[in-house]
């Protein structure tokens, strides 16, 4: 009996031997399997971030596509498990950035953009190396012949193709609308890359003048500068006589006309049962301005300060210039209430900056428009038939109707980002000239837009893009659609439902046939894994302690689909002792 197995079982002495005489084997490679496996089954791997180590739920991730790409390749099928990463534009962006002022003390601006795309890039070879050898830790038969990255140029030609694609069927265009803009990041984030935070705040209630006839409540007086209208239900017998009337107000220092309007959206019963219409500063109050042909007026600018050349105003944080009119308010007895209550305040995920509702002129992808090419079907009624149709199947069914109940709300996707690392938007201008091309345009004078895209777009690509789209490679013929997309459910909207959007569009056809979804790992009390609360959240010094075995066992052993599951010392301690059984098992045979 070899001398190993009169010692306990030692996972680092076998576990990586083991992977490389797997790798060695070639089987890893759908080409290289036995001509017995005929029947394509496909799974892309969704690309980790490459802004640092795969984190416990990647993991998590990981081990169930393995155990599914692993059952079909026994079954006789010819898998393919494709693995990559993602080049997480605005989270790589943020993340280096916060480097370089720690490092130095300067940020983005300072050293030019050339020079810290250059930092990004190396940041993220090398990010990018780790997390290979991690993922290949968890014991993942992946086939690394065919890795792919967001960023790489055959994905950058697959964007830009997809661009124009888009932009040629009216699908994309440049507008000015109000968007969610994060003054810290200084870029524009989805709605959703919102956190919401629930905070401390103060309701206030009020009369724009002494002659005004009607009073508001809101929790930012300091928006109320571009008010241009008062909104009052129709049937509201309280404001009937004020509606369509004109009232000239100096609110603050600042000349405003306010019409009284009808509109059904105002909840008559909440607050004074008026709505003061501010749209600059809110998207709902944009879409009444809109419908009732309201002017707008930028009240806050992108570094969160006031903008109008108003005498003690200008240039304030909006906070500072928030207490400044409740002053006022005060002085000029105009404030009737003030309330202490709770509220919901969005913050940008990656900075934790407070969002600023802003005017601005950007790149939007429109769900609602009528395809000719789709029967008149928008992108919207794509998403939405897929999974009614039974196209795609969700698992747990549960989460359908948050998909469909996310389709309803969508708004256009607002696909431009203030941020250097990323596919630059494939548009040139020159003079009043616009070109929009896969290539960049002949002739002097042309400059690309500064902005880049936002990083859904790219990978929303991911299940055609890595098969060699917009190429007809034998590759995308023979493995898309792909057979499972398995993925956290917290990131059903931001990347599910873009992929079904992309593939649809782009190639008229589903991107996967089933989408299974698991849940958040917790610690040991259900809380959410933090350094912070003393979690051991690093899968790599995890295996080195139990093994990749044992890890792998105590994250899937009695977990079912989109349930959040708990991890423990006390489970992974007690399935290394199983893996150790197994070994005692293997050396009493042994010995027989």
């Amino acid at each position: 009996m070899n001398e190993k197995f009169l010692k306990p079982y030692n996972p680092q002495e076998t576990e990586d031997r083991i992977y490389k005489l797997w790798e060695k084997s070639g089987f890893f490679n759908p080409d290289n399997l036995p001509e017995r496996h005929t029947k394509p089954f496909s799974i892309v791997l969704p690309p980790p971030n490459a802004t640092g180590t795969l984190h416990i739920g990647g993991s998590l991730m990981t081990v169930i596509q393995d155990i599914i790409i692993r059952y079909k390749r026994m079954d006789g099928f010819k898998t393919l498990w494709l693995p990559g990463t993602d080049h997480a534009a605005i989270a790589t962006n943020s993340k280096v950035e916060k480097i370089l002022l720690k490092e130095s003390g300067q940020n983005r601006y300072d050293i030019g953009r050339e020079a810290f795309v250059e930092k990004v890039e190396k940041f993220v070879a090398k990010n990018r190396g780790a997390l290979k050898q991690q993922i290949s830790k968890m014991g993942s038969s992946l086939d690394w012949s065919r890795e792919a990255f967001t960023f790489d140029e055959k994905r950058n030609f697959a964007v830009r193709t997809a661009f124009k694609n888009m932009y040629d069927n009216g699908l994309i265009y440049r507008g000015n609308r109000i968007i969610n803009w994060d003054p810290k990041g200084q870029t524009t984030i989805s709605d959703d890359e919102i956190v919401y935070e629930e905070r401390d705040a103060k309701l206030y209630t009020f009369k724009y003048s002494k002659d005004f006839p009607i009073a508001i409540s809101t929790t930012r007086p300091e928006t109320k500068l571009g008010d241009t209208a008062v909104a009052v239900h129709p049937s509201d017998p309280r404001y009937k006589k004020f509606i369509d009337k004109i009232y000239k107000v100096n609110f603050a220092g600042a000349d405003l006309e306010i019409k009284i309007i009808a509109d059904d959206v105002v909840d008559m019963e909440f607050g004074t049962g008026a709505l003061g219409v501010t749209p600059s500063h809110s998207q709902i109050d944009a879409e009444i301005a809109i419908r009732h042909k309201l002017p707008f007026i930028q009240v806050i600018n992108e570094y969160a300060k006031i903008k109008l050349p108003i005498p003690d105003l200008e240039g304030e944080k909006t906070t500072v210039a928030r207490e400044k009119i409740v002053d006022w308010l005060k002085e000029n007895k105009l404030l009737i209430k003030e309330e202490s209550i709770k509220q919901n305040i969005s913050t940008a995920e990656r900075t934790g900056g407070i969002i600023e509702p802003l005017p601005k002129l950007q790149w939007f992808v429109n769900v609602n428009k009528p395809i000719k090419d789709r029967g008149g079907k928008s992108l919207k009624d794509l998403m939405s038939d897929t999974i009614t149709s039974r196209q795609i199947k969700i698992l747990p069914e549960r989460f359908e109707k948050e998909y469909f109940n996310w389709i309803n709300n969508l708004h256009d996707w607002n696909i431009s980002r203030q941020i250097w690392y990323g596919h630059r938007i494939p548009v040139w201008y020159r003079d009043n000239e616009i070109y929009v091309g896969i290539n960049e345009p002949e002739g002097a004078g042309w400059e690309q837009d500064s902005d880049t895209l936002d990083t859904w777009f790219s990978s929303g690509l991911w299940t055609f893009s890595t098969l060699g789209w917009p190429e007809k490679t034998k590759d995308l013929e023979t493995y898309h659609p792909t057979d499972v997309l398995e993925t956290g459910y917290d990131i059903l909207f931001f990347w599910v439902a873009r992929m079904i959007l992309m593939s649809e569009f782009l190639l008229g056809e589903i991107p996967f046939k089933t989408v299974y979804l698991h849940g958040l790992v917790r610690n040991e009390k259900g809380e959410k894994l933090s350094k912070s609360l003393g979690d051991n959240v690093d899968p790599v010094s995890i295996t080195d302690k139990y093994g990749t075995d044992a890890l792998r066992m105590a994250l899937i052993v009695g977990v079912g689909p989109g349930s959040d599951s708990r991890l423990s010392n006390d489970k992974l301690k007690a399935y290394k002792n199983f893996a150790n059984k197994i070994w005692n098992i293997t050396r009493f045979i042994l010995s027989q």
